[in-house]
Parts: structure tokens; sequence; C-alpha cells
């Protein structure tokens, strides 16, 4: 059975400030994500 979306945890991106779920590529360093995309992580503040 698939997960629906408004199960799943989520966050507010560092860098844009919009918030963003998880993803399974995430799944064991869950904790440490800051960053809503590879170009929000490169373009931090």
């Amino acid at each position: 059975m698939a997960h629906k979306k408004r199960h799943l945890p989520s966050k507010i991106c560092a860098t844009c400030g919009r918030p963003f779920t998880w993803r399974k590529k995430w799944q064991k360093d869950w904790g440490q994500v800051k960053y809503c995309s590879e170009r929000c992580r490169r373009n931090k503040p």
C-alpha cells in the first residue's frame, strides 16, 4: 500500500523557506536534511 503524502513528515527549507516533505532517498539521513533541493543546497545563505 502506498503512503499518502499528507502523512509524511515535512520540514522548511533553510534557503527558500518553503515546506518540503520526506522522500525515500532521505530515509537514512532525514535528521540532517535542511534543503528542499540540490539547487537550494548549493545556494545556501
